[in-house]
C-alpha cells in the first residue's frame, strides 16, 4: 500500500496515540492473544484425524473442552480489543475536533472566503470521524491479521516446509496488487470527497434561497445542477466499486492457484508417509490462512476512504495561519483612531480595496464612510478590529500600530452592530452577554437600552428563553435591537455599525434609532451607510469612491461643495 500517503498517519499520532496508549496497549495485547492462537483450530486436526479414530488414544471430552477454551479466549480477547479501539477513538476524536474548532475560532478570516460553511462543517463533523474510525479500526485489522497469518506461516512450516513454500508464492502477488489498486482507491477517494462538499453545498444554496428559486422559476436549472453533480459522484463511486471488488477475486485466483499446487504436490508426497491428520491440518490452516489475507488485501479501500477524509483536517490545521498579534494590552482605550498611507489588496493582480487613505478619527466623535458599493467602506472598518491587515501603511489605536495590540486586546476595544445580526441557538440573556459573567442588573439595563423590554416581558421564560437557530422567529427589528444590547453590554469604547437600519420598516427602524443613539453616546463610532439620511449628525462624512478618500466634511458642508456626494445625496432624494 505504498501508493498512500501514510505521513498522514504519523501526523494523527497525537490525537490517536499519546492520550490512549494504555488502549493501545490492551487492545494490541488482545489482538496477540485472539491472532496468536489462530493455528491451534487446524493443530486439533492433526492429532483428532491422527489418533482420535483409535479406541482408547484419548479421552472423548478433551477435544470439545479444548475447543470451548480455545473460543472463549479468543472470543473475550476479540471483545476486549473491540471495546480498547471504541474508546481509542472517541478519545482521538475528541482531541482532533477540539484541535479543528480551535483553528476555526483563530484562523485569519481569508479562510472563510476559501472555504463555506458547508465544507468546513462536514470537514469537523462528519468527515473526519469516517475517517478516524477507518483508520483506527483498519490500522488494528492490519495487525490482527499480520499476526494471524504469521502465525499461520509458522505451522505451516512446522508441519511441512517444502508445501509452505509454495504458499509463499501468494504473498509478491498480493503485494502488487494492493499496491496498483490503492493508489487508485485513494485518488478516488480524495476525488469522492470534493464532490460531495460540492453536492452539499448546491444543498445549502438551495436552502438558504428557496424563496429566490420559486420566484425565478430556476427549479429545473437547480434540479440539473444537483443530478449532474450527482452523476459526477455515482461515477466515482463506481470507480472505487470496480476497483474494490477487483482485488477480492484477483487474490482468490492466486491462492486458489497456490492451493492446486499444495494439493498435487500433497497427494504425491502422501506415497512417502504423509500423514491423512498432517494433511488435514496442513489445508486447513491454508484455508485459514485466505481470510486474513483477503483481508490485508482489502484494507487499502478503507485506508485510503480514511486518509482521504482525515486530510482535510490535516490541511486545516497544519497549513491554515492563525491570527497573531502583539503584546500591548493597556487595558480600555481612549478611542483616537489613525490611519496613515493605507493601502489594500486582496489579490495581488488587481485594484486596491484602499489606496493611500489617510484620517483622524477623535475619541467620542463620529465618523460615517459613505460612497459607492464596492468602493472600500467595509474594508477601512475591517482594518479597525484587524479583520483585515493593511498590505502598506499604518492603523493606530491610541498611538499604537493594530498590529502590535495582543489580538484579544484589541478586539476588546470594539463593538458591531450590522445588517447582518447572528444569533447563536442559546438563551436570549447568553446571546447578549456573549459568554460574558452575566450581571442581571446590567443585563435588564441593556435590554431597556436597546427598547427590548416589552419584547422580554412577552417572552415565556424571559431572557432565559432559547431564541433558536439565529433567532429566526423574531422579526428584523427585533434581531436588531438584540445586537445592540449586545453591544451596550459589551461597553466598547469603539463602535462600528454597519448598514445597521438597511433593511427595516419605519416602526422598527424608530425604535432601532432611538437605542442607537444611547448606544453612541460618548463613543467613538464609525457609521458604514448607504442612506444618506441616517449620517446626516455625524461629525465627519468620508467619502470614498474606488479605494480612495474623494472629500470629507460634514454633512451640509458636503452639500454646498456639489461633489460626490451631494450627486449620491440628489440620487436618494430623487432629484435629477
Amino acid at each position: 500500500m505504498t501508493g498512500i500517503d501514510f505521513k498522514a498517519l504519523r501526523w494523527l499520532a497525537p490525537y490517536f496515540g499519546t492520550a490512549s496508549r494504555r488502549f493501545w496497549a490492551i487492545a494490541a495485547l488482545a489482538t496477540v492473544v485472539s491472532s496468536a492462537t489462530e493455528p491451534l483450530l487446524p493443530a486439533l486436526m492433526k492429532p483428532l484425524l491422527d489418533r482420535g479414530f483409535r479406541p482408547g488414544s484419548f479421552s472423548l471430552w478433551i477435544v470439545p473442552l479444548a475447543l470451548l477454551l480455545l473460543f472463549a479466549v479468543r472470543g473475550t480477547a476479540g471483545f476486549i480489543a473491540d471495546l480498547a479501539l471504541a474508546r481509542i477513538t472517541q478519545d482521538g476524536l475528541v482531541a482532533l475536533r477540539g484541535a479543528m474548532f480551535s483553528r476555526i475560532l483563530d484562523a485569519r478570516l481569508s479562510l472563510f472566503s476559501q472555504q463555506n460553511a458547508t465544507t468546513l462543517s462536514n470537514t469537523v463533523v462528519y468527515e473526519v470521524q469516517n475517517g478516524a474510525m477507518l483508520l483506527v479500526n483498519s490500522a488494528m485489522a492490519l495487525v490482527k491479521d499480520s499476526i494471524s497469518m504469521v502465525a499461520l506461516l509458522l505451522y505451516l512450516l512446522y508441519l511441512n516446509w517444502q508445501l509452505t513454500l509454495i504458499v509463499f508464492l501468494i504473498v509478491p502477488g498480493v503485494a502488487v496488487i494492493m499496491r496498483t489498486l490503492s493508489r487508485r482507491l485513494y485518488r478516488i477517494a480524495r476525488s469522492t470527497q470534493t464532490a460531495t462538499n460540492d453536492l452539499a453545498y448546491v444543498v445549502e444554496e438551495n436552502v438558504l434561497a428557496a424563496r429566490v428559486v420559486r420566484l425565478h422559476g430556476a427549479q429545473p436549472a437547480q434540479a440539473g445542477r444537483f443530478q449532474g453533480l450527482s452523476a459526477g459522484l455515482r461515477r466515482l463511486a463506481m470507480k472505487s466499486a470496480v476497483a474494490s471488488a477487483a482485488i477480492t477475486p484477483l487474490t482468490h485466483m492466486l491462492a486458489a492457484g497456490a492451493l492446486s499446487l499444495v494439493i498435487v504436490i500433497a497427494l504425491w508426497q502422501s506415497r512417502e508417509g504423509i500423514t491423512v491428520g498432517t494433511f488435514a491440518s496442513f489445508i486447513t490452516a491454508m484455508l485459514m490462512l485466505i481470510a486474513p489475507i483477503k483481508r490485508l488485501s482489502e484494507a487499502a479501500n478503507p485506508i485510503a476512504r480514511g486518509l482521504a477524509a482525515v486530510q482535510r483536517a490535516i490541511d486545516l490545521i497544519d497549513h491554515t495561519p492563525a491570527e497573531s498579534g502583539g503584546s500591548y494590552a493597556p487595558g480600555r482605550a481612549q478611542g483616537r483612531i489613525e490611519l496613515h498611507d493605507v493601502v489594500v489588496r486582496y489579490r495581488g493582480d488587481a485594484a486596491p480595496a484602499l489606496d493611500g487613505i489617510n484620517l483622524v478619527l477623535e475619541p467620542g466623535r463620529t465618523i460615517a464612510l459613505v460612497g459607492p458599493s464596492g468602493s472600500g467602506k467595509t474594508t477601512l472598518a475591517n482594518l479597525l478590529p484587524r479583520f483585515v491587515s493593511p498590505d502598506g501603511g499604518r492603523v493606530l489605536l491610541d498611538g499604537h500600530d493594530v498590529a502590535d495590540w495582543h489580538l484579544q486586546a484589541l478586539r476588546d476595544q470594539f463593538a458591531l452592530v450590522s445588517q447582518d445580526v447572528v444569533m447563536f441557538n442559546e438563551t436570549l440573556a447568553a446571546n447578549i452577554t456573549m459568554d460574558a459573567p452575566i450581571d442581571p442588573e446590567r443585563l435588564r439595563r441593556c435590554i431597556e437600552g436597546a427598547n427590548l423590554a416589552d419584547l422580554v416581558a412577552a417572552l415565556p421564560q424571559g431572557v432565559e428563553t432559547v431564541t433558536g437557530h439565529n433567532a429566526t422567529e423574531l422579526s428584523g427589528g427585533q434581531r436588531q435591537r438584540l445586537a445592540i444590547a449586545r453591544a451596550l453590554y459589551k461597553d466598547a469604547p469603539i463602535l462600528i455599525l454597519d448598514e445597521a437600519t438597511s433593511a427595516l420598516d419605519a416602526a422598527s427602524e424608530r425604535l432601532v434609532q432611538e437605542a442607537l443613539q444611547r448606544l453612541m453616546a460618548g463613543r467613538t463610532t464609525v457609521v458604514i451607510a448607504h442612506r444618506l439620511s441616517t449620517i446626516e449628525h455625524a461629525d465627519e462624512v468620508v467619502v470614498l469612491e474606488q479605494g480612495r478618500v474623494a472629500e470629507t466634511g460634514t454633512h451640509q458642508q458636503l452639500l454646498a461643495r456639489g461633489g460626490l456626494y451631494a450627486h449620491l445625496h440628489a440620487l436618494q432624494q430623487g432629484s435629477p
